[in-house]
């Protein structure tokens, strides 16, 4: 038996007749899941699984409480999805045939925008696919950066910080990407003027496991200002013997990082030659 929708119909009243005539606009109807098609310009492909897995369950036992928003194709007697991908994706995992919608006859313009809007509103957005999305409305709108702010509910300069993500080099988009810089740190980066300083301050920050402050002094520190970083932990009396040991055995400088996981060792040297003796010594039989 079907289930009432809550939006104060009976459910044969919703649902459209057999005809080739689309629902009425702003109609709110249940329509057959195999008769929407997902945007074809929908921004992101990718979504968090578990919070898909989350939403499903929360269907399953509430229902679908807000309506996907469509429009009516007649090229394809079909609905094109304009609001409500995840719903979407979660009813189909649900196993439900039908769904509520607003339909709504637009542009394939205001289609995308609103697409890309809906988009920048998840929480789960990364800080590389909001500088992505803001771009599209920028380049293909035409949009100014206060016109974003006031359709995405932010503020002007959060726009403009966002889009200078889109400036840095591969290296460390991709490092942001997987998470082995925040959103802080690569923002500090900007504040060098070459690609190449950014990757070179991205590899200190990485190797010595930055803060994000510790960054930011980095980066003055690289545009000539006089600051040093923060020493760095110091270890209990019994590391920094076995430290002092390691120095001395290898004949170059020894960096313990020792912790309740485990730890790791760092050898510094200063030239080949320092290298190649190094290597001898700890592969000498």
């Amino acid at each position: 038996m079907a289930r009432k929708s809550g939006l104060g119909k009976g459910l044969d009243a919703l649902i459209p007749g057999g005809d080739d005539n689309p629902v009425p606009e702003g109609s709110a109807v249940f329509i057959p899941i195999a008769q929407i098609i997902p945007n074809p310009r929908q921004p992101r492909g990718e979504m968090n699984s578990e919070a898909l897995a989350e939403l499903a369950a929360s269907i399953r036992e509430h229902g679908i409480l807000q309506p996907l928003m469509v429009t009516y194709d007649p090229d394809t007697n079909q609905y094109i999805l304009i609001a409500g991908e995840r719903r979407l994706r979660a009813a189909r995992m649900v196993g439900l045939q039908s769904v509520p919608v607003l339909v709504r006859q637009i542009t394939e313009r205001e289609r995308l925008e609103l697409a890309l809007i809906e988009n920048i509103q998840r929480a789960d957005l990364t800080p590389l696919d909001l500088a992505e999305a803001y771009r599209q409305l920028q380049d293909e709108f035409g949009l100014s950066h206060e016109e974003i702010s006031v359709r995405v509910g932010k503020s002007r300069e959060a726009v403009t910080n966002t889009l200078r993500l889109l400036k840095l080099p591969e290296a460390v988009r991709q490092a942001l990407s997987v998470g082995q810089i925040s959103e802080g740190h690569a923002r500090a980066l900007l504040g060098l003027n070459t690609p190449q300083s950014q990757i070179s301050a991205l590899q200190t920050i990485i190797h010595l496991d930055l803060n994000v402050r510790q960054t930011e002094n980095l980066v003055r520190q690289l545009k000539g200002e006089r600051l040093t970083l923060p020493s760095r932990k110091v270890n209990p009396p019994e590391i920094t013997a076995l430290e002092e040991r390691l120095q001395h055995a290898l004949g170059e400088r020894v960096i313990l990082r020792h912790g309740k996981k485990g730890g790791s060792v760092v050898i510094r040297y200063y030239s080949d030659e320092e290298l190649n003796a190094l290597v001898e010594r700890m592969t000498r039989g």
